[in-house]
């Protein structure tokens, strides 16, 4: 047998995906894993989805041979010590000048750990954050490799082919930068997933719960959203859920589903990045909360009977809704709402770019999620355009033309949000998003009076808006003698 290409390991579903993905693009590629019978499925389904070039092996020795120099290998496993046995046990047959490449959702210091690591002996490695799920791995993911730039040109040719196309703005992958940025990119990608995921379901408990909105109904307003500036995967697969019905009893899939919501915890990540680097983040931070409230399932239904007669309902005295008006309203709530999240990823993206030295391209990063991830959307397009009429940009509300977006949604967006306060319904994303535009546009906000109380009981020092320099009153003692 002529030597492959490349070689993956690890044969789980995006890893299984991958390799047909890459073996479609005419790479004749080795795939190894631990358990072999995730080998010859590989292979078996290679020769049923058109013959394709995927050469299986059981042990690792015979893998890494089977791949031509320098060599290439993606790693497809479970973040963490999974990583690093796999490393282990295909690094003792590679040799220098060869390549390692994580594909999983590592975190980025430790596929930074890593490199230097494999540095030492020789080897190259890169840490690629993979997006899109399994139909992405197999069709055309957006890909995020950062790490070592030799290495990426490695394998460029074939990441530049596997990539989701888009047609105006090309394959979505691109060297992103040093060390572990390529991981940290995807992390706030799909922190950034997080917040999207939650307004949808904002949008969709408003709708339901105020508007009354039956599941056709749904179905037709997220699709026909699907047709504007909501253009997206996620808008797109939710109004096909609201249209499937249960295959096990009466009424729609959706209704039978549990609300209790699980995580991977690259949104946990994100959030604390975001409290390590001061960077404000509440759109996502509420989406993480409604996940952790989300699993008090027993808890919620218990207090849901404490509360019962809480009149949440009657607030309005059961005036009627406008469906056409509400749906309207929340469509522009929901699309300022996601400007707000969108904008508190980049600067978290940007703060830890200026901190290690990435010197990441906002703009470019973008453009490769415009197709294959799940975060894909028109949208993107507008954050693009963005960067490129200003890189420095300290936020993209202050872009002229999504300030103009976000005025012009302001009274649709607050309606919403008041419409389901008064009904008992949170909306936290939405909510936080609002809150974080009100701070962020205002010239002053109450922190003089926390400022203040800081100073009162811990001297912790203030300055002041009229001279220069570090102050301190004793508080306590001027409240005291003016008590007397």
């Amino acid at each position: 047998m002529a030597l492959t290409r490349i070689g993956l390991a690890g044969l789980a579903v995006m890893g299984q995906n991958l390799a047909l993905n890459i073996a479609e693009k005419g790479f004749p590629i080795s795939v190894y894993n631990r358990t072999t019978s995730k080998v010859d499925e590989t292979v078996e389904r290679a020769k049923r989805e058109g013959n394709l070039p995927v050469y299986g092996f059981h042990d690792p020795a015979s893998f890494v041979n089977s791949i031509q120099k320098p060599r290439v290998i993606v790693m497809l496993v479970k973040a963490g010590a999974p990583v690093d046995q796999t490393i282990d046990t295909l690094s003792s047959y590679m040799e220098k000048g060869d390549c390692i490449i994580d594909g999983g959702n590592e975190w980025y210091e430790n596929t930074e750990r890593r490199e230097k690591a494999m540095a030492e002996l020789g080897l190259l490695y890169l840490g690629m954050g993979v997006s899109g799920g399994e139909e992405g791995a197999r069709n055309g993911p957006s890909l995020m490799p950062g790490g070592s730039y030799e290495a990426y040109k490695h394998i460029e040719d074939i990441l530049l082919k596997v990539a989701a196309q888009v047609p105006d703005s090309g394959p979505c992958v691109t060297y992103i930068g040093k060390g572990g940025s390529g991981n940290f990119v995807k992390m706030v990608h799909n922190g950034i997933e997080y917040g999207d995921m939650q307004l949808i379901a904002e949008a969709y408990d408003v709708l339901k719960s105020v508007g009354n909105l039956s599941n056709h109904e749904l179905q037709q307003a997220f699709s026909e959203w699907n047709k504007g500036e909501l253009l997206s995967f996620l808008i797109e697969i939710t109004a096909d859920i609201f249209g499937i019905k249960d295959d096990k009893s009466d009424g729609y899939l959706v209704d039978k589903v549990l609300d209790k919501t699980g995580m991977k915890g690259t949104g946990k990540w994100t959030v604390q990045q975001a409290a390590e680097l001061s960077v404000a983040a509440p759109t996502i931070a509420s989406s993480l909360d409604s996940r952790f409230l989300s699993g008090l399932k027993e808890e919620r239904v218990r207090a849901s009977k404490v509360f019962q007669s809480g009149g949440f309902s009657d607030i309005l005295g059961g005036q009627p809704v406008d469906k056409a008006k509400l749906i309207d309203d929340v469509r522009q709530a929901l699309y300022a709402s996601k400007i707000c999240s969108y904008a508190q990823g980049m600067n978290l993206i940007r703060a830890k770019s200026i901190e290690k030295g990435w010197d990441l391209k906002l703009g470019e990063l973008a453009r490769i999620w415009k197709g294959g991830c799940i975060i894909r959307a028109i949208f993107l397009d507008r954050i693009k355009k963005a960067y490129d009429r200003n890189p420095e940009l300290p936020n993209l509300l202050v872009d002229p033309e999504f300030a103009k977006e976000i005025v012009d949604r302001q009274a649709a967006w607050r309606r919403v949000i008041c419409l389901a306060i008064n009904h008992g319904i949170s909306t936290p994303g939405m909510s936080a998003s609002l809150a974080y535009f009100d701070t962020y546009r205002r010239e002053s906000v109450p922190a003089n009076l926390v400022q203040a109380q800081r100073d009162y009981f811990g001297a912790h020092t203030y300055e002041r808006v009229d001279m220069p320099g570090s102050f301190h009153t004793e508080w306590f003692k001027i409240a005291k003698q003016s008590k007397i």
